[in-house]
């Protein structure tokens, strides 16, 4: 059984159903957390040394980055029963909505820097960083990622349990292979 289900199965009722109704969305969120953790150390690692006159080149590498971990872990993971396309047109629509997701990443950071002009001589060195951080990595972060769950249900894995499950039991216990909450 995996850690996340060894978690779930310890919750109190009420959330441990709740839990298992939105486990997808559960798994798809630690996954943007993960990506979220990978993006932010790669942004702010390169903004501060080779890209220190590009952060918005900076952001799109980043996310590029995290992009690629992303599509490994949600198609593996969070959307492991999830399908309904040939793997190399589900590829394509993954990145073409990661493509925009990347577009509406920046955005806010593009917004910050060249249209409100918050960036050195205007704001303090420290005003900049903050700017930078809240524009791109929470608001922008968050309108990507709505796009991004819209997109994987609607485009990218359309189709609930179209994947076959492996169904192993041992003592009559869910495994990793099985979800929770389903004989």
């Amino acid at each position: 059984m995996s850690v996340v289900e060894n978690v779930v199965l310890r919750l109190p009722e009420p959330l441990r159903s709740l839990a298992l109704k939105h486990r997808e969305l559960l798994k798809f969120a630690l996954v943007g957390g993960t990506c979220f953790v990978i993006d932010t150390a790669i942004f702010i690692g390169l903004k501060t040394t080779v890209l220190s006159e590009k952060p918005v080149t900076a952001k799109i590498v980043a996310t590029l980055v995290a992009t690629i971990v992303s599509y490994v872990l949600n198609r593996e993971w969070s959307f492991k029963t999830r399908g309904g396309r040939e793997r190399h047109h589900e590829a394509a629509l993954f990145f073409l909505v990661n493509g925009i997701g990347i577009g509406l990443n920046s955005l806010p950071l593009w917004v910050s820097r060249y249209l409100l002009d918050l960036q050195e001589p205007h704001l303090s060195r420290l005003g900049e960083e903050v700017a930078d951080f809240v524009s791109a990595q929470i608001i922008g972060t968050l309108i990507a990622m709505a796009f991004r769950w819209y997109g994987y249900k609607k485009w990218v894995f359309p189709e609930a349990d179209f994947r076959p499950r492996r169904v192993t039991r041992s003592y009559d216990r869910p495994t990793d292979e099985e979800p929770l909450g389903r004989p």
